[in-house]
């Protein structure tokens, strides 16, 4: 049988908690991404330089591209690691978990602390050049632009609040002694202790 007093009753909390912060991380960025590539195509008047009127789309940043392509790829991510939690206790999930548990818990905080720590370079000020005189035209003074960075600033903060709940998630589940996942899965089919977990495993029945 699994030792019930490795795991302790103080520590059975933490599979669910790590589980609702890894719902909330992968809809955080989600929506991170969802609003960052709606930030698109605002026109910014450049009449003070007397330049054509331009579309400003979140493609024009580097920064933002990445945001969105990185939340996205966090968010795939967390969808394998809620899948994992809910459906991955027993055989090949359980081997499977063991191979993606690493890869996961350092993939998608990585992509969400570097994606919205770009954001937050490069939104808070955020410009383009006017051709041809080369003067530089703040996107964010325009009464049209104020709501394109409106919607980046909203995306910076969505991007960041996921990595933090990635990172409680990765916290609840490393304080029960996993990693990547939401914490210990059913017992082996061999009643050791040689889980992915190592321990906290619940009793046959």
């Amino acid at each position: 049988m699994c030792d019930e007093k490795k795991s302790g009753d103080g520590a059975k909390w933490r599979h669910p908690v790590s589980l609702v912060f890894r719902i909330a991380g992968m809809g955080l960025a989600v929506a991170a991404a969802a609003v960052m590539a709606t930030a698109s195509e605002c026109t910014v008047y450049a009449d003070y330089y007397g330049a054509r009127p331009r579309r400003v789309a979140y493609r024009d940043f580097p920064a933002f591209v990445y945001l969105v392509a990185a939340a996205s790829i966090a968010a795939a991510l967390e969808a394998v690691a809620i899948f994992l939690c809910v459906c991955g206790g027993k055989g090949a999930g359980r081997k499977a978990g063991a191979v993606l548990a690493p890869l996961l818990a350092a993939a998608a905080p990585a992509l969400l602390y570097t994606s919205a720590g770009a954001a937050f370079a490069a939104g808070w000020d955020i410009y383009y050049y006017v051709e041809p005189s080369d003067r530089r035209l703040s996107v964010c003074a325009s009464s049209v632009g104020s709501r394109f960075c409106a919607q980046v600033h909203v995306s910076m903060w969505l991007s960041l609040s996921a990595a933090v709940a990635v990172s409680l998630a990765e916290w609840a589940a490393a304080a029960r002694g996993c990693h990547g996942g939401c914490g210990c899965g059913s017992c082996s089919d061999s009643d050791s202790d040689d889980s992915v977990c190592g321990h906290g495993c619940h009793s046959k029945h």
